[in-house]
This record gives structure tokens, C-alpha cells and sequence, in this order.
């Protein structure tokens, strides 16, 4: 009786993480839009960052004041993002050749996931949330690998 009842809470425990968990589309889909959300900077592409963010998207990192050197906190939005994905590298010389995107999923639940993505100069760190039968960039939290570029 008592391993019965241990084996029904395994299984209800054990299909409770089915449930709410990953599948193996939703990791691929996770991993395009970071690599959309990239990409859009290096072909100079704005309908690819559109794919990848949400309308209200917001990306924020810290930023030195010239003139107080003061940090403080530095916020983008989608539509001048969308604007910098078409102007940042039209030139073709801001990345190199075969320009470093390493997609790293920390952790997914249900509709949820938390991305690092390592570019070449910079890392961000990436929530991405599943509307509507699709995954969008909603939060980014970015820095220079070096940080006294900031």
C-alpha cells in the first residue's frame, strides 16, 4: 500500500513536470530568437529583430556619465532597436567575419525562459516569454565585456 501510494505521487509529481516543461521545439524556437535578436544587428535586418522582440521590449545596461562619471541605468526600446538593427553595422565592418553568437538557455518553465547570449564584444542576458504560440525578447540586461566601455 505504502509503495503504491509512493509510486501515484511520483507519477503525479513526475507529469506535473511533463506538463508545465520544455519540449524540444520550444528550445528550438528559444534559441532562434536570440539568434534572430543577434543576427538582426550583424546583416543589418529589422524585420529579423522584429521576429525576435516583443513591441514592448525593453533592454537596459549601466552607463558612465561623461562629464560626473556617475553610473546610472541606460534603457532601449523596441522601436530604436528595430532603428539600430538597420544602421549598426549597414557599413559591414562593426563585426567580424564570422561574428560570435553562443546561445546558452539557463532555464525554461512553461512560458518563461532566461537565455545568455555571448557575442564578441558583450553578453546579454535575455527573458524570453511564449505569447500566443510564440517566443518574444521582452527583457535584455547587456554589458561590454569590457566594462569601462561603459
Amino acid at each position: 500500500m505504502k509503495q503504491s501510494l509512493i509510486l501515484s505521487i511520483s507519477l503525479l509529481f513526475l507529469s506535473t513536470f511533463y506538463v508545465t516543461g520544455q519540449t524540444k521545439q520550444d528550445s528550438l524556437d528559444i534559441r532562434q530568437v536570440a539568434l534572430d535578436y543577434i543576427e538582426s544587428q550583424h546583416n543589418a535586418n529589422p524585420e529579423q529583430f522584429e521576429r525576435a522582440a516583443h513591441p514592448r521590449m525593453v533592454k537596459r545596461t549601466f552607463w558612465t556619465h561623461k562629464k560626473t562619471g556617475k553610473e546610472y541605468l541606460r534603457e532601449s526600446f523596441t522601436d530604436y532597436m528595430i532603428l539600430l538593427s538597420k544602421t549598426y553595422n549597414q557599413d559591414g565592418k562593426r563585426f567580424p567575419k564570422d561574428p560570435k553568437k553562443e546561445v546558452i538557455i539557463l532555464d525554461v518553465f512553461d512560458k518563461t525562459a532566461s537565455v545568455k547570449l555571448i557575442a564578441d564584444e558583450w553578453i546579454d542576458y535575455m527573458h524570453i516569454v511564449k505569447l500566443n504560440e510564440k517566443w518574444k525578447v521582452v527583457n535584455v540586461l547587456w554589458q561590454f565585456n569590457d566594462s569601462e566601455k561603459h
